[in-house]
């Protein structure tokens, strides 16, 4: 019943220390592919990671051999990994819109 929110947390405070990483080292300086820098990609790829292994527990709870059995748990949990996935995309998003470091 904890995972999902326990893997948001985790995927969070990854994604926030990712961002210090980021700017303690100047990565928003060295130009990617696509003239896009790193530091935004590194940032990209890691909200992308954890909206994804969020959709993967979500999916995985919805196959009755790997979640709860039927009944309260089974619905508190689902309720759990859709906002633990709603939060991995709301706090994902200024990994995408906003300035890296300012």
């Amino acid at each position: 019943m904890a995972l999902p929110l326990t893997l948001w947390l985790v995927s969070f405070s990854a994604l926030y220390g990712l961002h210090g990483l980021i700017c303690a080292t100047d990565w928003t300086l060295a130009p990617g592919p696509g003239g896009i820098v790193w530091g935004r990609l590194a940032l990209l790829a890691g909200a992308a990671l954890a909206v994804l292994e969020q959709l993967a527990v979500l999916v995985a709870l919805r196959w009755t051999r790997l979640g709860p059995a039927p009944g309260f748990m089974h619905r508190a949990t689902l309720t759990l990994a859709v906002a633990a996935l709603i939060a991995a995309i709301w706090t994902s998003l200024p990994a995408a819109v906003l300035p890296i470091c300012v």
